[in-house]
């Protein structure tokens, strides 16, 4: 069986996602952090705004990192991985932990995995929702 090729994320790619996140960031007034990984998890672009304080340009890290993990957004298994939950070690069960806070967003191409994006910076849903944007964009 011949496996169709997915043309993975480019930097370009990288470059609209970003601003694709900023912008709907912007609208709502709020300084955001923004991360892309490729399928590999390797860091394909970053952006802070000036007014975002530093701790977001770790979580748009980790939250990007945590959704090409699990193919799936970060605001899904929340509930999942508290002390009570299921899966309450998850977070720590790789060398890389991972973040379970709304921001997160895998990035499919022709419904493979190709990358991921996250935010931080704002409320779990506005992070959760500026991250959905991307998706958007990318579909166009």
């Amino acid at each position: 069986m011949n496996a169709t090729a997915v043309t993975p994320l480019t930097t370009t790619d990288a470059d609209m996602l970003i601003a694709a996140a900023r912008a709907a960031a912007e609208a709502a007034g709020v300084p955001v952090s923004v991360t892309v990984l490729d399928a590999g998890g390797h860091l394909l672009a970053f952006r802070r705004d000036d007014r975002a304080v530093l701790i977001p340009g770790e979580t748009s890290t980790r939250k990007a990192y945590t959704a090409l993990q699990l193919n799936a957004p970060t605001a899904g298994p929340v509930d999942l991985v508290k002390p009570d939950g299921p899966f309450h070690s998850l977070p720590t069960a790789l060398d890389r932990p991972l973040l379970f806070i709304a921001g997160g967003v895998p990035v499919h191409r022709d419904g493979r995995l190709v990358g991921a994006v996250g935010v931080g910076g704002g409320a779990p849903e506005q992070d959760h929702a500026f991250a959905a944007t991307v998706l958007e964009e990318l579909a166009r």
